[in-house]
């Protein structure tokens, strides 16, 4: 690993990578602190680009979450695994939706026609609730039938306030399973993400995420320092994981409070 991803605090300026789930909120619900942490990162001349895996709310949904937090962002602040796996599909394609309206939404905005059942150019799955045998049977038999499999992401669990919920991994897991195929993944930590975060983000000098196996090795894959926090999927007492965070906070609050004092200190 680069001394460039393991320094830590990064210098003002440049772009922060910030998950959502776990570090933003839990289930749309503020994590104490979010609000003064922005504002000290965007008052520093830091960019902050909120990218997530979880491709179930739409825009409409996230900018309503986000303003719940204190936080105005534009659609340029905000990256889903449902615009990145979107963008992995041809405009004028079909493609069967085992996801939520996010997924839905963004493939609509590329000019992916969504279909109810196959045949059809790719299958997509992402975390939703209406999940059951026929959905899985319906998305199984077009993977078989020549679609492509596409997964938003892979994380195996969704964090709330009252625990760990299955995630999209584990849906994209028995769809896979069932059509014995090998999906293609569009989230952290995947090329496509990266690729997605390098197309709007020329000076990356950090990421914050709650789970190594996607955060941390999204910014590995970066190459800059990975902060984690214990808000979310890691909490308090937990193995860490890997790869190592440059740097451990309890929560973002806290994170950006000690790198502004080292800022001004």
């Amino acid at each position: 690993m680069s001394e460039a991803a393991t320094t830590w605090p990064p210098p003002p300026g440049g772009t922060w990578i910030i998950d959502l789930d776990g570090v933003i909120w839990l289930t749309g619900q503020p994590i104490a602190g979010v609000e003064k942490a922005v504002a000290i990162l965007r008052g520093a001349g830091v960019r902050v680009l909120f990218a997530t895996n979880n491709s179930a709310p739409t825009r409409a949904e996230l900018h309503r979450r986000m303003a719940n937090c204190g936080l105005t962002t534009s659609d340029a602040d905000l990256l889903s695994s449902a615009d990145v796996v979107a963008g992995m599909l041809p405009a004028g394609t079909t493609a069967l939706a085992l996801a939520d309206d996010g997924v839905r939404e963004a493939l609509r905005k590329h000019g992916i026609d969504v279909v109810e059942q196959g045949p059809a150019d790719a299958v997509v799955v992402g975390w939703t609730r209406s999940f059951t045998f026929d959905t899985i049977a319906a998305a199984a038999t077009a993977v078989r039938q020549g679609a492509r499999l596409l997964g938003t992401n892979e994380d195996p669990t969704h964090p709330t306030p009252d625990g760990l919920l299955p995630g999209a991994g584990a849906l994209l897991a028995a769809v896979a399973t069932a059509a014995e195929a090998t999906p293609e993944v569009a989230g952290k930590p995947h090329l496509p993400t990266a690729d997605a975060i390098h197309a709007r983000a020329h000076d990356v000098r950090a990421m914050v995420g709650d789970r190594p196996s996607t955060d941390g090795a999204l910014a590995a894959q970066l190459g800059v320092p990975f902060a984690l926090v214990l808000s979310g999927v890691t909490g308090p007492g937990g193995a860490l994981g890997e790869p190592a965070p440059a740097v451990v906070a309890a929560d973002l609050g806290v994170l950006v409070s000690q790198v502004a004092e080292a800022w001004t200190g």
